[in-house]
């Protein structure tokens, strides 16, 4: 599945109860799997399927969060990193390399 049809599929799942969340709240939801996504990480072993579902939350609520502000996330990707890095303009990176 690419990005977009991923947005698309949220968009469909979910638009209609973020809408009524509102932008706040579907934020506070995001912050929280990055919260469940830290539990994880720290634990002694990594379990990979769990943190796997977490970072699956992640991109969903971060997307969520895309379709209620209408930015559509497979553009802000490209724009943003056009295969260089953002800073160094290379690829790969080479910033903060000694």
């Amino acid at each position: 599945m690419d990005i977009s049809s991923f947005q698309s599929l949220i968009k469909n799942l979910y638009y209609h109860q973020d809408r009524q969340r509102g932008i706040d709240k579907t934020f506070m939801w995001l912050v929280e799997e990055i919260g469940e996504l830290s539990n994880v990480l720290r634990e002694d072993t990594f379990d990979k399927e769990k943190i796997s579902d977490e970072i699956a939350d992640v991109i969903a609520w971060t997307t969520s969060l895309a379709n209620l502000l209408e930015i559509d996330v497979e553009k802000a990707l490209i724009d943003k990193y056009p295969n260089v890095c953002p800073k160094c303009g290379s690829n790969p990176c080479y910033c903060n390399k000694f």
